[in-house]
Formats: C-alpha cells, structure tokens, sequence
C-alpha cells in the first residue's frame, strides 16, 4: 500500500507532465476557495493542489491567489485568467464526453454509397438492423452508379459502397457481399413468351426497356449480348429498376433486371420471366472501402455488421 507521501509524489509527477491538469486544480480552487476542498473534490492530496498553483504562478511569473487564514481568494489576474479557464474546461469536458460516446457508438454517423436498387433491394435490410441496435448513429446515405460511388470512396467523401463487380483498383479493398441472378422479364402482353426457350438471337429482337448506357447493369448486359455478335437499341431508357419493372408490367417490352429484385411481381403473375437457351451468368456485388483510409469507429462497426452477416 502506497504511503501518503508516495503518492503525493505520484501525484506531483503526473501534475509535473500534465499542465493541463493544472488548470483544472486552479478552477476548483477558485471555485472552493479553498486548497483542502479542491483536492477532496479531486481526489488528490492537499500538497498536490498547493504544488500544482505554485508552479503556475511560478510559470506565469504572477500571483494567482491571495492566500487567507481560513482559504484562499482569487487576485485580480486569477479573475482574469477563470475567465479563459472555465469556459475552455466545459469545451474539453464536452469533447471528453463526445469521444467517449463516439467509442461507444452513441454517437457518429456512416456514410454509404450505393445505386438505388442496390440500397433498396441489398443494403435496406442491413441499415435496418444496424439503425435499431445503434439509434444514435447518423447513417448518411449517398446513391449513384458504380463508377461514381468508388470515385467518392476513394476521394474520402463516402467511408465504404456497394458496387457492381468486377473492379480491379488497388486503391480499394473489396469483399463479396452477395450474388445477383439476372433475368428478362414481361408484362402480360409478351406472357406467350415465357412458355418456351429462346435463342438470343430471338431475344434481341424484342423491343427492350434498359437502364441508361452508363450503368453497370447495361454495361453488363450490352456486353453479354456483343459476346454473342449480337446488339440491343432499347426503346425506352431509363434510370430506376422501379420503373424498368413498371413498364415490362405495362407491356413496353423486355427489362433486364436482377430476378431477386422482382421476385415478388413474377410470384403475384405481374411479371413474367422469359427463358433462355444460353442466359447470361450470375453477378457479384461487392462492399467496398478504402484500403489506405481508416475507419471511423461507427463506420467500422457498420462494415464489420456486413461482414458477419456476409
């Protein structure tokens, strides 16, 4: 057990390398007026306090206190120097305090990039979980196609995304989160379709409904169809699965879209899948972060989520 003067050497080492702690003592003093009270509140010895304003007032070559029988009172640049004193305290005890919940996870945000349908149909679910278990954690959503999603990753706007595979970009470390299975779908119009195998050829043929040129998805499909000497003008383009499926229902066409994404709509008979000879082969959907940026504590809690579930 350590005696009394070894700790109040303890006490005056930590004091020694901790001028902050200085300041502290000085607060309570001038808010106690009184060394004793200020070391029982704390919870230090009583020389320890007497050190810690000596040597203040030794470095500001001032005199902080008047030193009364019963207590101390502040001199006129004690007053002075409470005024900068208090303030900043409550502003590093705030900060203390607002670490202390970021590390707790009570506190902070994570921010996400992700395409629309990615956000909707993969990520919503994950969001939900993670929402419920940390309410207090701002989850600051940012949609886009893949190619700008990993331009904001990698520029520090964004702490990690769900993008479209294959990316080979050293700059970023990126894990499979899940598998998408493609399909051609129609509306009632086109329902005679579905009861037989066609060719891609065939396929082609058929007025289409595609996303816009620049998403992964029509990049996708484009390609699979020039891998057969093959090429789709659609009819109508547009930005959104949402829409893409409302139209295939409405009878404009063939939409290309991840069966999982309208799996309700071919179980209800809203939608009909078209069978192919050759279809196109499954896709991945990666969740990526920056390799060389590291993790705020919230965001790192988000990405190790996905992980375990992956």
């Amino acid at each position: 057990m350590k005696s009394h003067f070894q700790q109040t050497v303890i006490e005056v080492i930590y004091i020694k390398f901790f001028n902050l702690e200085w300041y502290r003592i000085f607060l309570y003093t001038a808010r106690y007026k009184n060394l004793t009270k200020a070391a029982n509140e704390l919870h230090i010895t009583q020389p320890s306090v007497s050190y810690a304003i000596k040597q203040m007032e030794d470095s500001l070559g001032l005199k902080l206190f008047h030193r009364l029988s019963k207590g101390v009172e502040l001199t006129e640049e004690g007053r002075a120097l409470l005024e900068y004193v208090e303030p900043s305290l409550v502003m590093l005890d705030s900060a203390q305090k607002h670490l202390h919940n970021l590390k707790q996870l009570n506190e902070g945000e994570v921010r996400i990039g992700a395409s629309d349908s990615l956000i909707k149909n993969l990520l919503l679910p994950q969001l939900n979980a993670f929402h419920k278990q940390y309410p207090g954690i701002r989850i600051r959503l940012s949609h886009g196609k893949t190619h700008e999603i990993t331009k904001r990753l990698k520029e520090g706007e964004i702490d990690c995304a769900l993008v479209h595979m294959p990316i080979d970009d050293p700059q970023l470390s990126i894990q499979t989160l899940a598998t998408l299975e493609d399909c051609f779908v129609v509306g009632r119009a086109f329902q005679e379709l579905a009861n037989r195998s066609l060719t891609a050829k065939e396929l082609a043929e058929l007025p289409f409904i595609l996303l816009s040129p620049e998403s992964s998805t029509r990049l996708f499909v484009d390609h699979w169809f020039a891998g057969k000497r093959l090429s789709v003008k659609p009819d109508i383009e547009l930005g959104s699965i949402d829409l893409l499926s409302e139209f295939a229902r409405l009878g404009y066409g063939v939409a290309f879209i991840s069966r999982s994404f309208v799996i309700e709509e071919i179980q209800k008979g809203e939608l009909f899948e078209l069978q192919l000879d050759d279809p196109p082969p499954p896709r991945n959907i990666g969740f990526a972060i920056h390799r060389d940026m590291r993790l705020s504590v919230a965001a790192d809690s988000f990405v190790r989520m996905l992980r375990i579930l992956d």
